[in-house]
């Protein structure tokens, strides 16, 4: 082996042990807690959850197939996980969007108490109606929970695409996508000039 050869095998070996450190130790980002949501809501002052009880592990809102849009005055449906471990039953009542459509709830969400309740299966039960813009995946909606007795709760919610895991989830029973923009072609520069 040429003396080139064996200082870039010495290199790589003694920078071995320093790439591999960067991911070890006690600040590892596999050692700490995560968010275990697609919403990243619900960390309050450094703990999961909200202070009444409920938690929400999971939450999003399913958008449109992946590259497309759900068109103007369109539907969307919003799953959510909700636990609720305080030791009585609560209620969703009503959600708001700020100003991003109405909220429907098919009825109002029994939440027993230390029972995960998912409102998208076996059909969605809380759709975001008429919504005042075209919708593509990759936003975020405020949302306004209401509660019986936790009181009301905010969150950003993402818009996902209905793509690898989300593609099985069944759109908003009346969703219109959008038509896509195709691109004009332009003239020729021969043509300019007529």
């Amino acid at each position: 082996m040429t003396s080139r050869r064996w200082i870039v095998v010495a290199a790589a070996f003694l920078a071995a042990p320093v790439l591999a450190g960067c991911g070890a130790g006690f600040d590892a980002t596999t050692n700490r807690p995560y968010k275990p949501n697609e919403a990243q809501v619900l960390i309050e002052q450094g703990k999961y959850g909200h202070e009444s009880g409920i938690n929400i592990p999971q939450a999003f809102i399913l958008g449109p197939d992946s590259g497309a849009q759900i068109a103007w005055r369109g539907s969307v449906p919003i799953y959510l996980n909700i636990l609720n471990t305080a030791p009585t039953a609560d209620t969703l009542q009503a959600i708001s969007a700020g100003g991003m459509g109405t909220v429907k709830l098919t009825a109002p969400i029994q939440l027993p108490s230390n029972q995960l309740v998912n409102t998208g299966k076996p059909t969605p039960q809380i759709l975001l109606e008429g919504l005042p813009k075209s919708l593509r995946g990759g936003e975020t909606i405020r949302l306004d929970l209401q509660f019986a007795n936790a009181g009301s709760l905010s969150m950003d919610v993402p818009v996902v695409t209905r793509s690898r895991e989300y593609k099985d989830y069944p759109p908003a029973p009346n969703a219109t996508p959008a038509p896509t923009p195709t691109p004009t072609p332009s003239a020729s520069p021969a043509e300019e000039t007529h």
